[in-house]
């Protein structure tokens, strides 16, 4: 934008404030109030910046104005810049209506700006008009996140591919792009608004190919019954580029939600399937029984049993021998993908495995019954088939479900129970002594959570008190990974045998610092307690509702 004056054509620079506001997509008053601080700058070092110089455009002709304002203050007030500001005592002098913050106004003649002045309103103007552009840019695209766009390939850094979407401009990342898709400088590219930031370089409009979104809007484009809510997408988990899981559920029960995705001869699915450039979809219908939803997830593979771990949210998944590689997937990526679909952490193993470890299950818990309670093999097995895993188990079970196993009795019961107790007493005993010798002091074990033999651990691992213990962090207990020498190396914990949860960790490490006193313990619920008044209130008022009823 040239400014070689503000004396000169009004009508031009109205015609530049629009031009530019057409150009940029702005309102034309931001691109006058930008001209306006500019000439306000220049003038300002025209005429001196103490001076409080005011400038206005008017909208409708053209006409520049310029003004000095000088402002009334309080006689307390100290007047550092007497060109802008005046006591009111000094006001009076002039003007005997004067009072605090009323302005006195001198219109300023019109100059010709100088190499200086035009280089630093332009540099106001674009700045103000490059602010505004960025600002319309997020406004217009921070509420379409979720949507899938349509651009062209205006450049290519570093693998990120920079769209141009007509009114704004977006970048598709390196890691949010399909692998080995190539885009050009003009190509066209549909994309996903996964995000939208506003940073202090511009808003920036982060773009994905990758993302499950993008899938799931284009089977919201292919598939009408997904577009009208008929069919939901549940979930969606994608190795972009080479397969992909998606999870769907009809809440029409004359429709199939999978044969609906699929289409005719898979018509539906393989427009898909061309834009994600062949990109294989697993379309599985979705259950709100988790069980039944991974053995869905597997497939193709067939799945024999499912043992889930609601607490760690871990399943372990048994499938016939000759299943194996199917249900891993070539690179696992077909567990992965299921993974990733249902939120479990995959165990698979196979029928001959499993029966192998169960195997090895029994015979360690059989030979832990025969050294304990001091029996013989039959007496320990069966205690095993009856679901028995540890002494303490058998200590503290009621007696009669000892008693109602087939040739056991109360006696028997009694007796077995007896011994185990003694066992388990004596084993305390051990421990602490053990404890002991390692130096652990007796206040870790009061700290709700450590046991016995976790106290021995936290001792042999140098963790000897509270405060040794309200140092660390849950991975000094759970432990951690490592990369050595390029190798993801596993380092135990302190407690690593006792297969903490990191919530658990947590919890130990947090109440031993409300023990020492290094944080405050998180306040109980709040119980309101009701005075008598309120109770007879409350007790009218459900036996007004009773005879109503």
């Amino acid at each position: 934008m040239a400014l070689s004056g503000i004396s000169a054509n009004r009508l031009e620079l109205l015609q530049i404030a629009e031009a530019v506001a057409r150009e940029k997509s702005i309102e034309r008053e931001i691109v006058i109030e930008a001209i306006e601080e500019a000439v306000q700058k220049a003038a300002r070092s025209r005429y001196g910046a103490e001076h409080d110089i005011r400038v206005h455009i008017d909208q409708k002709t053209g006409e520049t104005t310029i003004t000095r304002v000088v402002t009334v203050v309080d006689d307390e007030e100290p007047i550092e810049n007497t060109y802008a500001f005046k006591s009111l005592a000094d006001a009076k002098l002039d003007d005997k209506d004067a009072v605090v913050g009323k302005t006195y106004t001198e219109v300023l003649p019109p100059f010709e700006f100088g190499r200086v002045q035009t280089q630093m309103a332009r540099q106001v103007v674009t700045g103000k008009v490059r602010d505004a552009e960025r600002e319309r840019q997020y406004e217009e695209f921070k509420d379409r996140v979720g949507e899938i766009v349509n651009g062209s390939v205006k450049r290519v850094e570093y693998g990120n591919i920079v769209v141009d979407l007509g009114r704004g401009e977006g970048v598709v990342r390196r890691d949010q792009a399909i692998p080995r898709e190539n885009f050009q400088v003009g190509d066209r590219i549909r994309s996903y608004i996964y995000d939208v930031r506003r940073e202090a370089k511009g808003p920036q409009i982060m773009l994905s190919r990758a993302h499950g979104g993008f899938m799931a809007k284009l089977f919201a484009q292919e598939v009408p019954e997904v577009y009208d809510g008929v069919i939901e997408i549940r979930a969606i988990a994608r190795d972009p580029g080479s397969r992909a899981k998606m999870a769907v559920v009809s809440n029409d029960s004359s429709i199939d939600p999978v044969g609906a995705c699929v289409g005719m001869r898979g018509s539906r699915v393989q427009a898909v399937v061309a834009e994600l450039q062949g990109e294989k979809i697993d379309i599985i219908p979705w259950s709100p029984d988790e069980a039944a939803f991974l053995v869905n997830a597997l497939a193709p593979a067939e799945v024999s049993k499912v043992v889930m771990d609601e607490e760690d949210e871990r399943v372990e998944v048994v499938v016939p021998d000759e299943q194996l590689s199917l249900a891993i997937g070539r690179r696992g990526q077909n567990v992965r993908l299921a993974s990733q679909l249902t939120g479990w952490q995959i165990d698979i193993m196979t029928e001959s495995q499993e029966s192998e470890r169960r195997q090895r299950e029994f015979a360690e818990r059989t030979q832990l019954f025969q050294e304990a309670l001091d029996v013989d093999e039959v007496i320990a097995q069966l205690l095993v088939t009856e679901g028995f895993a540890t002494v303490e188990d058998v200590a503290y079970v009621d007696a009669s479900e000892i008693a109602a196993i087939e040739g056991f009795g109360e006696d028997t019961a009694e007796e077995l129970q007896a011994r185990a107790r003694d066992f388990l007493e004596k084993e305390a005993a051990e421990y602490d002594e053990k404890r002991r010798e390692l130096g652990v002091e007796d206040g870790l074990l009061e700290i709700e959570g450590v046991t016995l033999p976790m106290s021995v651990a936290l001792g042999e691992g140098e963790v000897k008190s509270v405060e040794d213990l309200a140092g660390l962090v849950p991975d000094d207990l759970r432990g951690w990974f490592e990369s050595k020498d390029g190798e993801r190396v596993r380092e135990p914990g302190v407690l690593e045998s006792f297969a903490l949860t990191p919530e658990a960790a947590e919890a130990l490490i947090m109440r031993a610092r409300v023990a020492m006193g290094w944080i405050e313990p998180e306040p109980e619920p709040e119980v309101e307690e009701m005075v008598d008044g309120e109770f007879a209130e409350d007790e009218a008022t459900l036996a007004e509702a009773g005879e109503s009823a």
